[in-house]
């Protein structure tokens, strides 16, 4: 039941964040669409998308990647390979958080910020709001926006099963800059960790 119970656990925290994430992200994205031309509406969704794809590729490269190199590293004292090695200990959670809630977020407001350009476009070429012209300006700009979010995810995982140990590598120095400099702990030591350390010491 342990398995289970830490799943459901893990299952609702996620969700949690997911909810406070998506609102956040939602609430700046319109915040910034609002009375912007539709050209620098079109850029913000082209870095929603890219966003996107990015912590897909990450979170690709976390579960293939191997702990074994990490070690190698951190026996030479490399900053951010412990980090490293936490990140493919916790392959399915970070992928999780990076494939599932990050990117399923972006795809959602890249959706809803595509809606806003598609609008603002229509409404500059003169087209009514229930336009033909409005409707196929729609369809071509989701379509591409489609096309380069799968794309790129595709081109992404490729990059992430042929270089997943560097990438993750350089994931843990940001994870270890953000832990040295500005003291945000992304992953915390193992209980069982601890108890070895205390027994040894005694």
């Amino acid at each position: 039941m342990k398995p289970l119970q830490k799943s459901i656990h893990w299952s609702l925290g996620i969700a949690v964040i997911t909810l406070v994430l998506a609102a956040i992200f939602s609430v700046i994205s319109t915040f910034i669409l609002s009375g912007v031309s539709w050209a620098i509406g079109m850029v913000i969704v082209l870095i929603i998308v890219f966003l996107g794809v990015f912590f897909d590729t990450i979170g690709v490269a976390a579960t293939a990647a191997d702990e074994k190199p990490f070690h190698a590293m951190a026996s030479e004292r490399l900053p951010g390979a412990k980090h490293a090695v936490l990140i493919t200990r916790n392959a399915d959670k970070f992928a999780n958080f990076c494939n599932d809630v990050i990117g399923d977020i972006s795809g959602i407001i890249s959706g809803t910020a595509s809606a806003y350009v598609v609008l603002q476009l229509s409404l500059q070429l003169g087209y009514g709001d229930t336009s033909y012209q409005q409707f196929a300006i729609s369809i071509l700009f989701t379509s591409v926006i489609a096309a380069l979010t799968v794309g790129g995810k595709a081109v992404g995982k490729t990059l992430a099963i042929h270089y997943s140990t560097p990438i993750i590598y350089q994931v843990g120095r940001l994870l270890y800059i953000l832990e040295v400099r500005l003291k945000i702990k992304v992953f915390s030591p193992n209980g069982k960790t601890k108890k070895k350390d205390k027994l040894t010491r005694k």
